[in-house]
């Protein structure tokens, strides 16, 4: 599944201001409610229920929380650049200034498992993470994202 088929251009902050990882959520849980349609409550409700079972913050400067929605009926992503990195309680140790929010419904089992290898595959890559770092504006971030599919397609 390409990155582009999960996130918009209207799916990415790239100048997030958190003081912590719960702002971080919230505002990137406000900004998947817009793009989906979805309430913002419920969508940080099934995220911070996740992130209780343990950090989503994969090392690197990196976080993928995720979760399943009932509600939900495709399959998205929000993208956030953090201005200032932050706790993330990552496995490394390391703050995070990289996050990728992916929502799933509900049934979306193998779909679901197969767009969080692919954004881990794609962001554990120093050289796309550092150019993700160097871009500011929102249609670079996504042209980047979008051209990275294209570059890497099979």
């Amino acid at each position: 599944m390409p990155l582009s088929d999960l996130i918009g251009a209207d799916s990415i902050l790239p100048h997030l201001k958190a003081n912590g990882r719960k702002q971080a959520l919230q505002e990137m849980c406000e900004r998947a409610a817009i793009v989906s349609g979805l309430r913002e409550r419920e969508i940080l409700d099934v995220i911070i229920q996740r992130e209780r079972l343990g950090s989503t913050g994969v090392g690197n400067g990196i976080a993928i929380p995720h979760a399943k929605m009932e509600k939900c009926h495709r399959i998205f992503g929000v993208f956030a650049r953090l201005e200032r990195p932050i706790d993330f309680e990552s496995l490394d140790g390391q703050p995070v200034d990289l996050i990728f929010m992916l929502i799933a419904p509900e049934g979306a089992g193998a779909d679901h498992l197969k767009a969080l290898s692919r954004i881990a595959r794609l962001f554990r890559d120093p050289s796309f993470a550092a150019r993700l770092r160097a871009t500011r504006d929102p249609a670079g971030l996504y042209l980047m994202m979008a051209q990275h599919d294209t570059s890497n397609a099979a």
